[in-house]
């Protein structure tokens, strides 16, 4: 690496935040080669750069990633779940030389419990692909996972894949042809409520054992890193974030099955607490995003009736000023947001949500005045307590953390955050697919740009010949020939 590069290098590893985020290692060519996710951005990434760290590391994959490593991005984000979620996002966007390959959905067994089913019958899978289906999983170990299977057949009296239940005149269903082994003391001959029943019952036991084992993962994985063997520590992270994805739309799945009753009370329970004229059946929240503290960026979900409603979601690109000013920002968007309803004719939401307190607020109030429309219901979702903080005289509100209302608000004010960080990781992915022709010698912003417009993305003007690239205005055969050598380099260098 050439002097100039180290030393810039490392200066960008001590201008890093000690905050949560995402990490982006690249070679001399602006590939990503490495994505990691950390605590603090500054003591991870410093992490790798200690003096004589190469050489105390035993796996000859992660000193080779330390020797080509050429630069870095970073993304902040606010919390250590949203990086780890965004981590993953990226690796499989960008599929990384270093990060270890996984694919949960394609690698492990899952167990999948179908509803629909009359009689729902316990089944593997390494898909998950019915949103009407119970998932549990994935398991690592098949031959343990066909053992608690068959444990379960027998403790609970289930059916599993190979079953063939007969249904009965009488409305009953025999579960098998003679009273198996399997079945111990549990009727053979049972009516649909009480084998959904037994169904219920074997569900939270695989639940606890789901669980069970993510314990034993994070003991293993957190073991591993000790030890420095950060493979392997990669690879169980992988394992235990598809787990937690499992656990958590299993509980998307139980609260979906009783949605519209749970929703309807949210709803009824926000109208009173907020004291609104009707229930809140279309919301929008807004949330400003920075990417590595240079950019600034919003997004705005809407909800209707408690739920998602993405044909109405809309990304912002703040124009009115440059720099980080969250209160300026949160007034530009809301702003642009009502004067566009207000110049359509078309209806406000029932509530506006705003990520943050008292000076977002006020932002989003000044918004209003600006453009002469009356606003809506408006609150703050301050999320260190999970606070509602009122425009008004009235007193911030904390409701109970199982409020029913504030779990609407939280489902509202995460998605607004999940959203923000997707628009983040594109303008991060375009911005890193362009900065690699920055280290061709020679090519200024106008050749540069005209070769963006001619071929559109990098992947393409990589893949193109020299002649192909010549065709783009202001760039000769011989600086075409280079650039195409440039770009693709002989492999191994």
């Amino acid at each position: 690496m050439p002097a100039d590069a180290s030393l810039n290098l490392k200066e960008k590893v001590r201008a890093l935040p000690d905050r949560p985020g995402v990490y982006l290692m690249k070679d001399r060519l602006g590939r990503i080669i490495y994505v990691g996710k950390a605590k603090s951005l500054k003591k991870r990434v410093s992490s790798y750069f200690q003096r004589g760290r190469a050489r105390t590391i035993a796996q000859p994959k992660i000193r080779a990633l330390i020797d080509v490593i050429y630069d870095l991005d970073t993304i902040e984000v606010k919390s250590e779940p949203e990086a780890l979620l965004l981590e993953g996002r990226l690796i499989k966007q960008w599929k990384p030389r270093y990060n270890t390959d996984f694919t949960d959905d394609k690698r492990f067994l899952l167990v999948r419990v179908d509803f629909a089913q009359e009689m729902p019958r316990f089944a593997l899978t390494r898909i998950r692909k019915d949103p009407r289906s119970r998932y549990f999983g994935p398991f690592a170990h098949s031959g343990l996972l066909r053992k608690t299977l068959a444990q379960i057949r027998r403790q609970y009296g289930v059916l599993l894949a190979d079953s063939t239940p007969q249904a009965l005149p009488d409305g009953r269903w025999q579960l098998y042809d003679d009273v198996r082994q399997e079945i111990y003391g549990h009727e053979n001959i049972v009516d649909v409520a009480t084998y959904r029943a037994r169904v219920e019952a074997a569900c939270e036991f695989l639940d606890g054992k789901s669980r069970e084992w993510l314990e034993s993962l994070r003991t293993e994985m957190q073991g591993a890193a000790t030890k420095l063997q950060f493979e392997k520590a990669a690879e169980l992270r992988d394992v235990i974030s598809a787990l937690e994805g499992t656990l958590k739309r299993t509980r998307r799945f139980e609260r979906d099955r009783t949605m519209l009753r749970s929703d309807t009370e949210a709803l009824v329970t926000l109208q009173t607490e907020l004291k609104l004229p009707v229930p809140p059946e279309h919301m929008e929240c807004f949330d400003i995003s920075h990417i590595s503290g240079t950019f600034v960026v919003a997004s705005m979900v809407h909800f209707s009736d408690g739920k998602p409603d993405k044909d109405q979601y809309r990304r912002f690109h703040i124009k009115s000023f440059i720099g980080n000013d969250d209160f300026r920002a949160m007034e530009e968007v809301v702003g642009r947001r009502y004067r566009r309803l207000a110049e359509e004719g078309k209806p406000m939401p029932n509530l506006v949500v705003i990520d943050g307190g008292r000076g977002q607020i006020a932002a989003a109030l000044k918004a209003f005045i600006a453009i002469g429309v009356e606003p809506p219901a408006l609150i703050g979702l301050a999320k260190k307590h999970e606070t509602i903080i009122f425009p008004d005289e009235r007193a911030p509100l904390n409701l109970s953390v199982n409020h029913p209302g504030l779990n609407l608000l939280q489902r509202l004010r995460d998605e607004a955050h999940r959203f923000a960080n997707t628009f983040n990781a594109d303008l991060r992915s375009k911005k890193i697919r362009e900065s690699v022709l920055d280290d061709f010698p020679g090519l200024g912003p106008k050749r540069k740009a005209a070769l963006i417009a001619h071929f559109g993305t990098i992947d393409k003007l990589r893949a193109a010949s020299a002649e192909e690239i010549a065709g783009a205005e202001g760039i000769g055969p011989k600086r075409a020939a280079e650039l195409q050598a440039f770009l693709n380099p002989p492999t191994g260098i």
